[in-house]
């Protein structure tokens, strides 16, 4: 395993354009959940049922209480030492005169908190809203959200859902509109936002080396961009608690926490 790292390490010495695309799994050593598999529950709802615009549509009021409790778990978490080490890279590669994208299917802006420039996020953000009339997009970044959802969120399964007015929900601050606000996240049924998808294709086009941390590598588009580097022959470094169905396409595969794997591979 070390011949392997080191190798990969001279790899990213060499690399001018480096893509870093990453998933729940970095985030989940902040005690951040995933929200995947047989623990993906909050309350008695499976949390992928709840993240679609017909959930919305149904009962803004319980996905608007599922969004303030995510809102309010991820304001308490920190970065960990795998966001800071990808930080550091970033800033440290820039300074050579280097490129380093960070393109990341989360959506709790850890690498932000980190100290990560100019993020690419595939799905959206919990701090932003997006207008359901509008479509106005705006960073918020209060807890509560509004004074209608302070106090709720709580997993607890023997709570039901408030059934908060939808006037009293996040509404929109521009003019002449105040409809009903969303979470500005790609919700399950609902196409990536082209200029997003379009950033993220020339990044791929471009890069001379490539890491994937923390990511299923199941979840569409995402998991064909690796597979699509490795397809150009450049080096790529998958990084994850186990392997993944795209392992076998992978140069690299390093196994274990990303707090340790990574933070070795991105060292000075």
């Amino acid at each position: 395993m070390h011949n392997v790292m080191k190798s990969f390490r001279e790899v990213l010495s060499n690399a001018s354009n480096i893509l870093i695309l990453t998933g729940s799994g970095i985030s989940a050593e902040s005690g951040v959940p995933t929200f995947r598999g047989a623990g993906g529950f909050w309350r008695k709802y499976q949390a992928q049922s709840l993240a679609t615009p017909e959930a919305f549509a149904a009962n803004p009021s319980l996905v608007w209480e599922f969004y303030e409790y995510r809102r309010q778990l991820v304001s308490k978490v920190k970065p960990n030492k795998a966001h800071e080490a990808v930080a550091e890279f970033q800033k440290r590669k820039i300074a050579e005169g280097k490129n380093v994208s960070i393109v990341t299917q989360n959506i709790d802006g850890l690498h932000q908190k980190a100290g990560a420039q100019d993020v690419l996020e595939l799905h959206g953000s919990l701090y932003k809203t997006r207008c359901t009339k509008c479509h106005n997009i705006a960073i918020n970044e209060n807890i509560p959200i509004c004074p209608a959802l302070a106090g709720k969120g709580s997993p607890d399964p023997n709570i039901m859902s408030s059934d908060i007015p939808r006037e009293e929900l996040p509404r929109c601050e521009i003019e002449d509109c105040g409809a009903l606000l969303r979470p500005d996240i790609i919700w399950f049924g609902e196409q990536l936002d082209e200029n997003v998808l379009q950033q993220a294709f020339d990044i791929i086009a471009s890069c001379d080396a490539c890491l994937v941390i923390g990511t299923s590598a199941i979840v569409y588009p995402a998991a064909m961009f690796a597979p699509q580097v490795a397809r150009r022959n450049v080096p790529v470094a998958e990084f994850n608690i186990e392997e993944t169905p795209a392992t076998g396409q992978m140069q690299y595969h390093f196994q274990g926490p990303c707090t340790t794997t990574v933070t070795e591979a991105l060292a000075p």
